[in-house]
């Protein structure tokens, strides 16, 4: 049965970006100029510099990323633990290692550039700047990645009800839209490259929380280990005996040793007054037996 976990996990997600990059670089590059345009600057003219300061700028770096700072480390603050930050710093080490260097390495020319084929290895920052690396689109990578890690966090460490769940899954997907539509409408990127940012951005997440949770499984793993080694009774020689007022701690004498002059009683019985005091019986000495020694 298929459900959101599998729909969701590593494999699906990096079968789909393979097999929508290997469409891009063949007949999807005629669907992308076809449903491609300037729609703002045709149809909104007024509009386009608010809608790219604006909306457009929601999943930038300039918003997101402190969003994801001040959620990790106020949960790091509130439950004495790094594991937040490192999540948030993974994300962000994701963004530019994965969504970055795909950009760098596949330098397709966006439909701002000199060159709008949007073919391949035929741009690059070095001939047409930023507007030579546009698959797949960072605003859309962004709006999954950082804005999901931070979402990741809350569930994980807020433990929300159904409610907050709820409010938290439509948060995600009016960001997501947002990027995606404003980005498309204002031009900047091809239609694919939108698609394939939100794949790259599922999957960098993806590996995230797999990894995290691979963690978490470990170290329980390991705790329940140690628990499981751990005597359930110990020796009798490793037990000390609590002790009472009743039965005050007292130090053995070696046999044959005498007892100093100093610790000898000095107190005086009362007079009997000619009645002969009974003549004290020995007391036959308690030897203890060690403990190691019991059979």
């Amino acid at each position: 049965m298929l459900t959101l976990r599998r729909l969701t996990s590593l494999p699906v997600l990096i079968g789909a970006l393979v097999l929508l990059t290997l469409l891009v670089a063949g007949p999807l590059r005629q669907v992308d100029r076809s449903l491609h345009g300037f729609w703002s600057d045709e149809l909104t003219p007024r509009w386009t510099d608010f809608l790219d300061q604006v909306p457009n700028a929601v999943a930038g770096q300039a918003v997101c990323l402190p969003v994801l700072l001040a959620v990790a480390f106020f949960l790091a603050w509130k439950h004495r633990t790094w594991r937040p930050v490192v999540i948030a710093a993974a994300a962000e080490l994701g963004f530019y290692a994965v969504v970055g260097g795909l950009k760098v390495v596949l330098a397709r020319t966006s439909p701002k550039a000199d060159d709008v084929s949007g073919r391949f290895f035929n741009g690059g920052a070095a001939e047409h700047g930023w507007y030579g690396i546009s698959y797949p689109s960072g605003h859309a990578s962004e709006a999954i990645l950082i804005y999901g890690a931070a979402a990741y966090l809350i569930v994980v460490y807020a433990h929300p009800d159904t409610r907050l769940m709820r409010r938290l899954g439509w948060a995600m997907a009016l960001i997501t839209v947002n990027s995606i539509g404003v980005a498309y409408y204002l031009g900047y990127h091809w239609p694919s490259d939108l698609i394939g940012g939100l794949l790259v951005g599922a999957v960098v997440l993806r590996a995230i929380i797999d990894a995290d949770q691979w963690w978490v499984r470990r170290r329980t793993a390991t705790w329940w280990r140690q628990l499981e080694k751990a005597p359930a009774h110990p020796h009798p020689s490793e037990a000390t005996p609590p002790v009472t007022a009743a039965q005050p701690a007292t130090t053995r004498t070696p046999v044959g040793a005498r007892t100093p002059v100093a610790a000898r009683s000095t107190t005086r019985r009362p007079a009997t007054h000619g009645i002969p005091e009974p003549s004290p019986q020995p007391v036959p000495e308690r030897r203890e037996r060690d403990p190691e020694l019991v059979p």
